[in-house]
């Protein structure tokens, strides 16, 4: 017999993200020290990351073997250069927010995410692990809507199709405190994707660590379209905060065209050796990838928001409207502030390339020519030597209006990255 489930869907109501005097300096810290960001060392070194001899990439990147490696790669053979990419998707935080967008973006992740490696997307193949807490009011219903997003609508749109999976659906925790209390804690719905892609030749497979040679631009193509949505990111999380739908936006992807755009136009580069990196944007948003490929090349960064933020979006410029000069320059510049935030850590999807400066116009041709020079920016430069900084050491630097507003030795925020893995691995061993 089928098993019939009566659902209804459950409108939830959220509190808007609060902004307001949250620093820069320390949303960085508190965004690259968060557990879903900082570096995941301890759990990678628990076992032999090579067993067998295939492995042609694995989660260390560069000389410093930093973990930030976007896919796992491996060699079919022991004679050839044909192989394996696999990668996973998650976004089990959003699924709070809106169900289905959580469902889209866990997929898009894991292809920006495989597309590291040169891999054609028809040949991609997903394996979806789905977690719900079915029977807990509006569960059932998010859990429909979701698999209706991914399994009807966006995988048959990418060409991409999900022949394996599991599922685990009582996703709940029920017991009895001392007082003799009842608590249960209900998870929100989770789909982690895991998607794998045959490769004719792994040696094309790009990493997020940075060249150090010569001048190099970094270009973000932002697939969220300028939109910069913060509900439900590492940023609200490490505030306390979730942030609203409504108000703040999740992030999600609205066009299936837009990936697979992106996933031709990143091909088409890699084939023409115009790019040098690449990472993915997404836990920790634009900052935390530019930061990551840093710390793998030991190169200094310059981020330049400008093309980031709006100026005055949602702020009259009239100063009539606000009584004095004074308070007009105060609305201004916080709502510079809190544009700047959003564009550093929105965790939108999107890539972060490395490419030769004197070649950037003929990437951005490619970009154009794929339909996503609209949303792809210039976003920073690379600063291999930098005299006034100690020790010749690099740093990752934040400029706006022609002003630096951030500026950190990259020591000191790979330390800050590190230390969460470090104190757990100290109580683990």
């Amino acid at each position: 017999p089928k098993m019939h489930r009566d659902v209804a869907t459950v409108q939830r109501t959220f509190t808007p993200l609060n902004l307001e005097g949250v620093a820069l300096q320390d949303a960085v810290i508190k965004v690259l020290s968060h557990p879903t960001v900082a570096s995941k060392r301890f759990l990678i070194t628990i076992g032999d990351r090579t067993v067998g001899g295939l492995t042609h990439r694995d989660q260390m990147v560069g000389p410093w073997q930093v973990p930030v490696a976007d896919c796992a790669v491996t060699l079919a053979d022991f004679a050839g250069f044909a192989g394996e990419a696999m990668s996973m998707g998650e976004r089990t935080p959003l699924a709070a927010l809106d169900a289905p967008a959580s469902g889209r973006m866990a997929v898009a992740e894991a292809i920006t995410n495989l597309l590291a490696a040169p891999i054609e997307l028809p040949r991609v193949k997903l394996s979806a692990n789905w977690m719900a807490a079915c029977g807990e009011p509006g569960e059932d219903a998010d859990l429909y809507a979701t698999v209706k997003a991914v399994g009807m609508e966006l995988c048959p749109a990418l060409g991409v199709s999900i022949p394996v999976g599991k599922d685990s659906l009582s996703m709940r925790t029920q017991w009895t405190d001392a007082q003799g209390t009842a608590r249960k804690v209900v998870s929100p719905v989770s789909l982690i994707v895991s998607a794998f892609a045959t490769v004719a030749d792994v040696r094309n497979t790009l990493t997020p660590q940075l060249v150090r040679e010569g001048d190099t631009t970094l270009v973000l193509v932002d697939l969220g379209r300028g939109r910069h949505r913060l509900a439900g990111s590492v940023l609200a999380q490490a505030l306390g905060q979730s942030g609203s739908p409504s108000v703040d936006g999740v992030p999600d992807l609205h066009d299936p065209q837009d990936l697979k755009n992106l996933v031709a136009a990143v091909n088409q580069l890699r084939a023409e050796g115009k790019l040098l990196a690449y990472h993915d944007r997404s836990d920790g948003g634009l900052l935390a990838a530019a930061a990551e490929m840093a710390f793998a090349g030991q190169v200094g960064v310059a981020l330049n928001v400008d093309l980031l933020v709006t100026e005055g979006d949602g702020i009259s410029d009239s100063r009539a409207e606000y009584g004095d000069a004074k308070n007009w320059a105060q609305q201004i510049s916080a709502r510079r502030e809190e544009l700047t935030l959003r564009a550093l850590f929105a965790e939108e999807l999107g890539v972060l390339l490395q490419v030769r400066t004197a070649e950037r116009d003929a990437v951005m041709q490619v970009l154009r020519a794929h339909g996503l020079s609209k949303w792809s920016h210039y976003v920073g430069k690379t600063r291999p030597a930098d005299a006034q900084i100690d020790k010749g050491k690099g740093q990752l630097s934040v400029w706006r209006d022609t002003r630096e507003i951030f500026a950190a030795s990259l020591q000191d925020l790979q330390q800050v990255w590190d230390s969460v893995s470090w104190k757990i691995a100290r109580e683990r061993d």
